[in-house]
């Protein structure tokens, strides 16, 4: 009988049992040994972009661009004609660089300006306050809040005084434990101030360490509950106010801020890419954000990232370098808003989702590199330890848990592998959302590894035969 009369399954069944297919089949099927062959096969190309970023013509290049970008345009916040310059600038520059498809990608964001902020002690002595206003906060009557001050240490304080919040400004002087466990007090200190009948709320920065340095960032009201004015105040104040509250005495602060939320603005997720050779389709992509907050020359956060970013793919294409995937680099916009604008560029490219084999974010400064924090299954963890070692020339080879980001957790939530850049962060939040977050912040040696750790990483991947399983 002719195969051709059996149905396809069966023919396909008597195929493999004669061999036929068999041995095709197993030819193809790679092992763990195969692709640390492939990965190993990239060591003088991950020699080479190591070399370029950090002894060659592309030395402090990234540090250099920063420099002259944060100078010409300043802190960029979202909503903010200063953000709409820094898109701009981009986009050109991107073009200028050669880059492919680089284009915008359009998002409403947040439109919050903080206005003029005033604050002053009236007893038990005449003092200037130092404040920040939180994104998102009303601002107060035009007559400003004058109250007497509850000091409280945590929410469980709170609470337990509830009878002597009403009618005052709440001033939080949370100890500093870790930036994830401290920022709630930032985020809902006015929600719960509020449910006690406060008048308004002030927070002890959420930095681990001050010079006088009040740090900003975003807050969160609930529906239900007043909202109040609230604000960032230094260290040092929180901890005087503290001493003297611990003594009995009486403090009384005047608080004026003119703190006002516009509709939404109109921004843009900047776009810029290395077009892959032989599945174009399929995407590594690369990220920072290019929103700042308002004070500082947002340098740090993230202007390190976003450049490092920008720098890998300027090195890829500076080797000639073409790989099989596309690398896609991304500025975010909207990102200390909650990360508006990465939400919306994944609702625009979820329905391609098993296209993305890898995304990348670097947000927690670029100090001296410590390696990667990844988000996977167990053999995409293996196969990321690997490309790790190609960075032994650096002596920047781990591989740590937990990839991280706001701008790429919507990704990896969904189950695409996901890596972050793990550095020697323990200064950022001495300059987190601050005026220091400047340009003086950065180190162009560390820079240059930081962009070698994001080039070999970023290129390799997009460049092996097959994608990251998941």
């Amino acid at each position: 009988m002719k195969l051709e009369y059996f149905s396809l399954p069966f023919a396909f069944a008597i195929l493999l049992l004669s061999g036929c297919i068999g041995k095709h089949i197993h030819k193809n099927v790679r092992t763990f040994e195969d692709i640390k062959k492939e990965i190993c096969g990239y060591s003088s190309i991950a020699s080479a972009i190591i070399d370029l970023a950090v002894h060659g013509k592309a030395q402090n290049r990234s540090y250099d661009r920063l420099a002259l970008f944060v100078d010409t345009i300043g802190n960029r916040m979202s909503g903010s004609k200063n953000l709409d310059l820094a898109i701009k600038y981009m986009y050109n520059a991107l073009q200028k660089d050669g880059l492919d498809n680089v284009h915008l990608e359009p998002v409403k964001v947040p439109h919050w300006e903080r206005g003029e902020e005033f604050a002053m002690m009236l007893e038990p002595r005449n003092q200037s306050i130092s404040i920040l206003g939180l994104g998102s906060s009303i601002g107060t009557p035009p007559q400003g809040i004058t109250a007497d001050v509850l000091v409280v240490t945590s929410f469980t304080e709170l609470h337990r005084r509830a009878p002597e919040a009403r009618g005052k400004i709440v001033v939080y002087n949370q100890p500093f434990v870790s930036y994830e466990e401290t920022v709630k007090y930032r985020s809902f200190g006015a929600v719960e101030a509020a449910k006690v009948g406060a008048v308004a709320s002030l927070i002890r920065s959420i930095a681990s360490f001050s010079i006088y340095s009040p740090h900003t960032g975003w807050q969160d009201y609930q529906t239900d509950v007043p909202k109040i004015p609230t604000a960032c105040i230094a260290v040092e104040d929180a901890e005087m106010m503290a001493r003297m509250a611990s003594r009995g005495t009486k403090i009384v602060i005047t608080l004026k801020m003119g703190a006002k939320t516009y509709p939404d603005a109109n921004s843009f997720n900047t776009v810029a890419e290395i077009v892959g050779n032989k599945y174009p389709e399929q995407v590594v992509l690369v990220s920072g954000h290019l929103d700042s907050w308002d004070v500082g020359q947002g340098a740090m956060d993230d202007g390190g990232g976003a450049f490092i970013s920008w720098e890998a793919l300027s090195i890829i294409k500076d080797l000639g370098l073409s790989p099989k995937r596309t690398l896609r680099l991304v500025l975010w916009t909207g990102e200390e808003q909650g990360g508006v604008g990465s939400r919306q560029y994944y609702e625009l490219h979820k329905e391609n989702i098993f296209d993305f084999d890898l995304v990348m974010e670097s947000d927690t400064g670029t100090f001296m590199p410590l390696g990667l924090q990844f988000t996977g299954r167990d053999k995409a963890r293996a196969i990321m330890k690997e490309v790790m070692m190609l960075l032994q020339p650096i002596n920047i080879t781990s591989l740590y848990e937990h990839g991280e980001g706001t701008d790429i957790d919507y990704w990896m939530e969904a189950g695409v592998p996901g890596a972050s850049l793990l550095d020697d962060f323990q200064k950022y939040f001495w300059f987190h959302h601050s005026q220091g977050d400047t340009m003086t912040v950065q180190d162009p040696a560390l820079m240059n590894l930081c962009a070698a750790v994001w080039a070999v990483v970023s290129y390799v991947i997009a460049d092996m035969e097959e994608m990251l399983p998941r």
